[in-house]
């Protein structure tokens, strides 16, 4: 993991992400694993090279790793890659 992209901005945004951009989260799990029913799904964490979330599913919460298929280097690279799975 680059200096640049450290616990802290991982952090940032994965509080900024869930609270400011819920959906998206729940549209990530939808999007990249066989998790098609989740309601609701925080982050976890991002990194250089993936995300860990949780989706909540049937009462239940279940861990999603989505591995990304280039590396971040920065918080506002990362912006934009979350940015970009969205559309």
């Amino acid at each position: 993991m680059s200096n640049q992209f450290s616990p802290e901005i991982s952090s940032r945004i994965c509080k900024h992400m869930n609270e400011d951009h819920a959906d998206a989260v729940v549209m990530y799990i939808q999007a990249f694993s066989d998790i098609k029913n989740a309601k609701t799904a925080q982050m976890l964490s991002i990194y250089a090279d993936g995300m860990n979330l949780t989706a909540h599913v049937n009462g239940g919460t279940v861990p999603v790793h989505i591995q990304l298929d280039h590396v971040l280097t920065d918080a506002e690279y990362a912006h934009q890659t979350l940015i970009g799975i969205v559309k």
